[in-house]
């Protein structure tokens, strides 16, 4: 049994610590000095993938015997959190690789398909996308159109996704599609598409408010042929492992959150203590003091709750609920950490001059992406209603 097994510690071990300190080190070094150029640009940050990938970041989760680094899901949280701190691009980008495509070929798929794709993806020799939402149903999976008809030996996928991650960068996509559209969401089959298949071409590229660098596309659909080979899982259970992808997928996204509230505070405590207004420094100012204190504990609580969530997810347990509500307060919280940076900063928080702008503008996707805060809601009020 793992040290990380014997149960939950509020201390993190000596190799999460190393993880850490390594991962920040690293952001500090290869991303912080370019995060504003990417973000400016809207460019994907593409020669920075072989050295994420020489930290093993790139194949976090995945077994060393696919060429993966075999971490856990609390390293995973870690690495997510370090990376958020200083750029949310980056994060978003390793987040969505690692626990989203690759996780779903993970949890799905059989020996062949691992060894197929997986070691590629867990070396960043290809990055991985993955097709859930479409331009008419986001958190509605029941209303999805894109359909996968059985040919032969082959499918044939007819559709559009949307808000897709690694859209137009990616070599694999794992793609949701409607196979026995009766039955709904318990009607959906995963099936990985690869770049380059007759039929399958990607859209436009998607402008948002944030996450300037991570790529952001439409996909589109037209009588692709997908080998049955190609399918992961059995036929309609789809929608199954969807929702534990998306568990997991949320302890990371809280993670990228909690990481940008904490740069964000940083940002703001280093300026309050340079800064000085009518003589003195802000952080004399106890208006001041108490907007740092206030996200301060916001966030060590909202890490708690990650770090719950991360427990039950490396032991083995069901974990819908804690990842809810993990996600859920930490992107509240983080929302609230980046709002008061800027008003600390005063005008200069409302440039770009300063990284908190930034920080803002990334960290509302985290309320929206991996389930909004509503359907987190949801979510947790199915479980306190159904529960004794």
């Amino acid at each position: 049994m793992s040290e990380r097994m014997q149960g939950l510690d509020f201390e993190e071990t000596e190799s999460e610590k190393i993880l850490r300190a390594t991962v920040r080190d690293f952001a500090k070094k290869e991303i912080a000095p370019y995060a504003r150029k990417w973000d400016e640009e809207e460019s994907f940050p593409s020669a920075l993938i072989p050295k994420l990938a020489e930290l093993g970041l790139m194949g976090m989760r995945v077994p060393e015997e696919l060429g993966g680094a075999g971490m856990s899901t609390q390293d995973n949280a870690i690495v997510i959190e370090e990376l958020a701190r200083v750029d949310g691009s980056v994060a978003l980008t390793v987040a969505s690789h690692n626990g989203l495509c690759t996780g779903h070929i993970l949890l799905a798929g059989n020996d062949e398909q691992k060894r197929r794709w997986v070691p590629n993806l867990a070396t960043g020799k290809w990055l991985g996308a993955w097709g859930l939402t479409e331009p008419s149903s986001g958190s509605d999976a029941a209303g999805a159109k894109t359909r996968a008809v059985k040919s032969g030996d082959n499918w044939i996928l007819n559709g559009a996704k949307t808000f897709i991650t690694q859209g137009s960068v990616g070599q694999v996509y794992v793609v949701i599609a409607s196979t026995t559209p009766e039955k709904k969401q318990h009607g959906l089959t995963a099936f990985v598409v690869e770049k380059g298949m007759k039929g399958f071409s990607v859209g436009k590229h998607i402008e948002k408010m944030g996450c300037h660098a991570s790529d952001t596309a439409e996909l589109a659909f037209a009588d692709v042929e997908v080998p049955d080979a190609h399918r992961l899982g059995p036929i309609d259970h789809g929608f199954i492992d969807t929702l534990q992808i998306l568990d997991k997928g949320r302890i990371a996204i809280a993670s990228m959150a909690l990481g940008l509230g904490f740069g964000a505070l940083d940002a703001a405590r280093a300026y309050a203590k340079e800064r000085k207004q009518f003589g003195r420094p802000l952080a004399d100012n106890q208006a001041i003091q108490f907007m740092l204190a206030d996200s301060a504990t916001e966030l060590e609580g909202a890490r708690l709750l990650i770090k719950r969530a991360a427990w039950l997810s490396d032991a083995g347990q069901r974990h819908t609920y804690e990842s809810s509500t993990a996600k859920l307060w930490a992107a509240q919280v983080a929302m609230r950490a980046c709002d008061r940076a800027i008003q600390i900063h005063g005008g200069y928080g409302y440039t770009r001059e300063f990284p908190v702008e930034r920080a803002l503008r990334d960290c509302k996707l985290c309320e929206i992406g991996e389930g909004t805060n509503e359907v987190q809601r949801m979510v947790i009020a199915r479980h306190l209603i159904a529960g004794s």
